[in-house]
C-alpha cells in the first residue's frame, strides 16, 4: 500500500493524536528558540556579555532530562495525554513568565523551570502517536513529528522578524503563552494511547527497575543522543549571534536565514523520516549524517547572505533529516511498560550531557577573536564523526507491534 493510501486509512483519531503530538514539539520549540533571538539584547540590558547569558540555554537544558523522568513515569502511570496537558500548560507560563525576570539570576532561574516542563512533552508526545499509528507510518510519522522543532523554530524567526523591534526581549517572551491554547483541543480531539489502555490495569512498571534492567541500550541511546544533541543545538543555538556578531546583519536579515535554515529542516525531517521505511532507521541517519560533511564549509564560512542562505538551508536538511528518525528509533527500541518515559528521559539525559554547547561555542569564538563560524563548524565536524560510528554499531528495530509486544 502506498504512503498516500495509509494516511488516507488513518482513523480520525490517529491523525488528531499525530498533530496533537507534532503541534505540542513545534510550540515547545517556539519557546524554547526565543531565547537564542535575544541572547544579546538580554546580555545589554544586564550589563553583562553573551557568553553568561548562554548559560540561560545550558540551564534549560540541562533541567530536561528531570522533567522527562518524572512527566514521563506520571505519563506511564496516569496516561499520555493528561500529562501532555500538564506539561504544555506549565511550559507555556514559565515562557511568558520570563518577561518579568528583575535581574539576570531570576532568568536562570524561570529558565530552569522551563526547561523542567519543557523536558516532558518530547517523550509523552513521541510515545502518544507512536502507540497509535500503524507500523508502516511510523517513518514518515516520526519526520512529520520531529519536524515540530525547526518549525517551532521557524516561528520564533518569524516573530522575532515581525516583532523583536518593536516590542523588545520581554515582549517576545510574553508570546510564548500562546501554546496554552493546544491544551484546549487536546482535551476535545485527542483519545489515549491505545497501547497505554491495554496496559492500563496492570501493576505499574517500577521506572527506576526498568532503567536498570534495561542498562545497555539506555547507556547507548543516552551516548547516541549525546552526539544527536551536539548536532542539532551546535548549528542552530548560536546561529542568530553568529549572524549578528559576526556579519553583523539585522534584524530582518537574521530573521529571514534562521526561517530559511528551518524549511531546510522540515524538507529534510520529513523526507528521511519517509526513507527510514525503504532502507532502515540506522543507515537513513547515516546518510543524512555524513551529508553536512560537504556543507559545513559553505554554512560556516560564507560571507554573502545568499551563500549563507543556501549553507543553512542545506545544513539543516542534513541536520534534522538524522533527527527525524529520532522518535520512531528510541521507541522502538524502549522497553513497552516505561515507553512514556524511556525515549524522552534518553533524549533529554543525552541534551543534559550537551547542554554545555552554547558556552563551548562561544567561548571557542571568544578564543579565535569572535570567530563564532569557526566555533559552530568544529563542534560539527567532530558530532558528525561520533554520530555516524556510534550509528553503525548500535541495534535496529523497525518490526515491533506495540500492542502485542511482550513486557516481560
Amino acid at each position: 500500500m502506498s504512503l498516500v493510501a495509509e494516511l488516507k486509512g488513518l482513523q480520525r483519531k490517529q491523525v488528531h493524536s499525530i498533530w496533537a503530538s507534532y503541534l505540542g514539539w513545534t510550540l515547545d520549540a517556539f519557546d524554547f528558540f526565543l531565547l537564542v533571538f535575544m541572547l544579546s539584547a538580554i546580555a545589554k540590558e544586564y550589563g553583562t556579555d553573551i557568553k553568561t547569558v548562554s548559560e540561560a540555554t545550558f540551564l534549560t537544558l540541562a533541567a530536561r532530562p528531570f522533567g522527562a523522568f518524572v512527566f514521563g513515569w506520571m505519563a506511564d502511570r496516569f496516561g499520555r495525554r493528561p500529562i501532555m496537558m500538564i506539561v504544555i500548560l506549565l511550559f507555556s507560563l514559565f515562557s511568558f513568565a520570563s518577561a518579568f525576570a528583575w535581574s539576570l539570576t531570576s532568568l536562570f532561574v524561570i529558565r530552569t523551570l522551563f526547561g523542567f516542563c519543557m523536558g516532558g512533552e518530547w517523550g509523552i508526545g513521541a510515545s502518544l502517536v507512536m502507540e497509535s499509528i500503524p507500523i508502516k507510518l511510523r517513518g514518515p510519522v516520526s519526520g512529520l513529528l520531529q519536524s515540530g522543532y525547526p518549525t517551532g523554530y521557524f516561528l520564533a524567526s518569524l516573530v522575532y522578524f515581525l516583532l523583536f523591534d518593536a516590542i523588545g526581549w520581554r515582549g517576545l517572551f510574553m508570546v510564548g503563552i500562546a501554546p496554552a491554547i493546544l491544551v484546549f483541543l487536546i482535551r476535545m480531539h485527542v483519545d489515549e494511547s491505545p497501547a497505554f489502555e491495554k496496559r492500563r490495569h496492570e501493576r505499574p512498571a517500577n521506572p527506576i527497575g526498568e532503567l536498570v534492567r534495561n542498562w545497555k541500550i539506555a547507556l547507548y541511546l543516552v551516548i547516541l543522543m549525546t552526539a544527536f544533541n551536539f548536532f542539532s543545538h551546535g548549528t542552530q543555538d548560536l546561529y542568530p549571534t553568529f549572524l549578528k556578531e559576526q556579519h553583523h546583519f539585522d534584524t530582518k536579515t537574521i530573521g529571514l536565514l534562521a526561517m530559511i535554515g528551518n524549511v531546510g529542516a522540515i524538507v529534510g525531517g520529513i523526507s528521511f523520516g519517509i526513507w527510514s521505511e525503504h532502507i532502515g532507521r540506522k543507515r537513513a541517519i547515516i546518510i543524512a549524517s555524513l551529508l553536512a560533511i560537504p556543507i559545513i564549509p559553505l554554512w560556516a564560512f560564507a560571507s554573502t547572505p545568499v551563500m549563507l542562505g543556501l549553507g543553512a538551508f542545506l545544513i539543516q536538511v542534513a541536520v534534522q533529516g538524522a533527527w527525524g528518525i529520532v522518535p520512531v528509533h528510541l521507541n522502538e527500541l524502549s522497553p513497552a511498560l516505561v515507553r512514556g518515559m524511556f525515549p524522552g528521559f534518553a533524549y533529554q539525559l543525552g541534551n543534559l550531557i550537551a547542554s554545555r554547547n552554547g558556552p563551548i561555542q562561544a567561548s571557542i569564538a571568544e578564543s579565535h577573536g569572535g570567530n563564532f563560524g569557526l566555533a559552530m563548524a568544529i563542534v560539527a565536524g567532530i558530532t558528525v564523526v561520533v554520530l555516524v560510528v556510534w550509528t553503525a554499531i548500535g541495534p535496529e528495530r523497525t518490526d515491533v507491534d506495540f500492542l502485542t509486544e511482550k513486557t516481560n
